[in-house]
């Protein structure tokens, strides 16, 4: 009977000791995780309104409530008593540990929220990075896909893309084609200027704000120079250049107008006996 009654006063000091923690403890987890879902949803809509890629939305979704959840949890534990500096400091030191064995894919990870964020390209745009080219198929968080204009699949980090110059040949809606021309040394600069741009205007793609020019840019050894220029919409851009590369060689050659190749000139010095 004694050892009841003591086994009784036991549970009651237990009860009366540890019961305010526990409902403390109940509480914070409740209402924690109640603030965590009603942070999540906001920044949920902050994000959507800022127009940001919908794979960066989900992922940093996932990654706030992810970390918001982890601070309700260890302060719930932390009610009960329960000592948490020592597992804090396992857990950050388990995340160095892990940080530095995925350095590289941490360095894409970051490039991928940098992209996906400030969005230099899209999917759809057709880029280029030094010598690789393509439109860009897929964005994810670590890796951008690639498709060749012949039709090859290429796969770049997202770190190397944040941290190297790439050129987005489809962010802009007009787009500049400079035809490098040359003409022999005997033709008319004024006639083959006219020529050409009667050819350029000729064509319904070309835009005429700015207006399209024909400079001469050199007087080379074989040749002078001429540059053209004009401007046309992105989307009609190599249509607009094939077409109209090949259609001025054409009217060059119905005028006259000779387009020589480099030409070198010996002359040959014979020594009197």
């Amino acid at each position: 009977m004694d050892n009841f009654n003591i086994t009784t006063e036991d549970i009651m000091n237990f009860v009366t000791t540890f019961g305010p923690k526990l409902l403390a403890a109940v509480a914070t987890l409740v209402i924690g995780l109640w603030i965590v879902k009603f942070i999540v949803k906001g920044a949920t809509k902050v994000l959507n309104r800022s127009s940001v890629d919908e794979a960066l939305v989900s992922f940093l979704r996932s990654l706030i409530s992810m970390l918001l959840k982890v601070m309700v949890y260890i302060s719930a534990l932390g009610m009960l008593g329960i000592e948490m500096t020592s597992f804090i400091a396992v857990l950050g030191a388990a995340g160095l540990a892990v940080g530095l064995a995925l350095q590289g894919s941490l360095s894409n990870f970051a490039g991928g929220v940098l992209i996906l964020f400030f969005k230099p390209f899209k999917v759809g745009d057709f880029i280029e990075r030094g010598s690789e080219s393509g439109t860009v198929e897929k964005i994810d968080i670590l890796h951008t896909h690639l498709q060749t204009s012949n039709n090859q699949l290429i796969i770049i980090p997202n770190g190397q893309l944040a941290n190297s110059p790439v050129i987005n040949y489809s962010a802009k809606e007009t787009r500049r084609a400079v035809f490098p021309i040359g003409i022999s040394y005997n033709s008319d600069v004024k006639k083959a200027r006219e020529v050409i741009l009667r050819v350029l205007n000729e064509d319904e793609r070309i835009l005429q704000d700015p207006a399209p020019v024909v400079v001469l840019t050199n007087l080379g050894d074989s040749s002078l120079d001429l540059s053209a220029r004009a401007w046309t919409k992105t989307e009609n851009f190599w249509g607009f250049f094939w077409d109209n590369l090949e259609k001025i060689k054409e009217e060059l050659d119905k005028e006259g107008i000779e387009m020589p190749f480099p030409q070198r000139d010996i002359h040959v010095f014979q020594e009197k006996e």
